[in-house]
């Protein structure tokens, strides 16, 4: 079948699901998804399954169907998922079978080095614990086995609903991470590159750390206008004015404390690094897939004791259960994200329209059960 560059091929439009097995959206190539049976899975060891009530499509998944991010052809994409369990597999405790449960992206052991050393993210090597919808068959499905059970299934709070919380298994935990990572203190200036809904979840996480002033820079008026709404004071829109001009200029000369880049180009890179002060932190979210280089004159031939993290979505039950305290308690009220929602049959033309940014789309629900 030919495909094209920007163009998604659902190779299977419609499927038909016999008793053991489920629905399943299947990476089969660049550009080429679709539906397809797959057997429901199987509890092992320390891992459970979970019946799949709503899942979204993340950025991430744009990056893996139009092949800049490389997965194997026939895995299941997907790593966002609130669901009821299943299938307990031995060795779990404090779960039963019609539990609700939250389940982050990353999903670690708990138990290696980097586990233990506090960086689950990096469970067992670089990126390693991504694995839903990366190593391992993901959650856009019916049914999903998740893996090192115990440490990552998250117990949801009956005042809370699906949609209430599907938001922090990876956009909110990855967004306020960059505040987090940054040392965000009160009082900081701190500008977010990119209000796509990672950099609007890092805008809200900028204000839930007590920033000063937050500058929401983007293109998108619509993404501009909900910045403001998720605590920005300052919203710049580069297609009218020159955003590190501009964010010096409301800095009186000084520039920020922390610039945050939420898309993963270069051009963000760079601006992000013009806006900073000198001993300033640039915290990296976004997912490059192109070659990325440090202009010398913003980064004062290093010297400018500037500091660069990156931070990959923190994981992990505790990591779920401290965010879901935070919507509990009214912190914060992530389901104006949730602009369109889908049935899982229609997973493909939500694909589309995500993909494309269509509609003032920010994030698509994918209603599974």
């Amino acid at each position: 079948m030919e495909t094209h560059a920007n163009t998604l091929i659902e190779t299977s439009p419609s499927v038909k699901v016999r008793p053991g097995f489920m629905k399943a959206l299947v990476f089969k190539g660049p550009n080429e998804i679709g539906l397809e049976e797959r057997p429901i899975p199987k509890a092992g060891p320390g891992q459970a399954v979970i019946r799949i009530s709503l899942t979204t499509i993340c950025g991430t998944d744009v990056h893996i169907v139009k092949g800049e991010y490389p997965v194997r052809n026939g895995l299941v994409i997907g790593h966002e998922a609130v669901g009821t369990i299943h299938e307990l597999g031995a060795g779990l405790s404090g779960y039963k079978t019609g539990d609700r449960v939250l389940v982050g992206a990353i999903t670690p052991c708990g138990q290696c080095n980097a586990c233990l050393g506090g960086n689950l993210s990096q469970c067992g090597g670089v990126m390693g614990g991504w694995k839903l919808g990366n190593t391992m068959d993901g959650v856009q499905a019916e049914y999903a086995l998740i893996p090192n059970a115990q440490a990552n299934m998250a117990l949801i709070p009956e005042e809370l609903n699906d949609e209430k919380v599907i938001l922090l298994a990876d956009i909110a935990s990855t967004g306020f991470s960059a505040s987090e990572s940054a040392q965000v203190k009160i009082g900081d200036s701190v500008a977010i590159f990119a209000e796509g809904p990672i950099g609007l979840c890092a805008t809200a996480g900028a204000k839930l750390r007590g920033a000063g002033q937050i500058f929401a820079v983007d293109s998108n008026p619509v993404r501009l206008e909900q910045a403001m709404k998720m605590g920005a004071d300052h919203a710049i829109n580069i297609g009218q004015q020159d955003p590190v001009a501009e964010i010096l200029k409301l800095t009186g000369g000084r520039g920020v404390d922390v610039a945050i880049e939420a898309l993963g180009r270069a051009e963000t890179f760079e601006n992000a690094l013009r806006v900073l002060r000198p001993g300033g932190t640039l915290s990296s979210l976004g997912v490059y897939s192109g070659k990325l280089t440090i202009p010398l004159e913003p980064f004062a031939a290093g010297l400018g004791d500037h500091k660069i993290v990156t931070t990959l979505c923190p994981g992990g039950k505790e990591r779920m259960r401290r965010l879901m305290e935070l919507v509990l308690h009214q912190r914060v009220d992530l389901t104006p994200l949730i602009t369109h929602r889908y049935k899982l049959d229609e997973i493909v033309e939500a694909y589309s329209l995500f993909s494309q940014q269509k509609d003032g789309v920010l994030k698509v629900a994918i209603e599974v059960a």
